[in-house]
């Protein structure tokens, strides 16, 4: 069950590299790599707080996509 991600874009759009946001966010810089990568989903105090500081709500950043396979 993927969770997709526009932090990259949100990032971008702040002017901001990994090492600042994650600075801002309390993480470190391969934290929002992987978050970037998908291959870290944040927990969701960290996700509010990325949300917070981009200006956007969670779900602009996040979006979660049921696996269509489940039965």
């Amino acid at each position: 069950m993927p969770l997709y991600n526009r932090l990259k874009e949100h990032r971008a759009r702040l002017g901001l590299n990994q090492q600042e946001m994650g600075h801002l966010a309390g993480v470190s810089r391969q934290t929002i790599s992987q978050i970037e990568r998908g291959d870290y989903s944040p927990s969701v105090t960290l996700a509010l707080k990325l949300a917070r500081l981009c200006g956007v709500t969670v779900e602009d950043i996040f979006s979660y996509q049921e696996d269509e396979t489940h039965e």
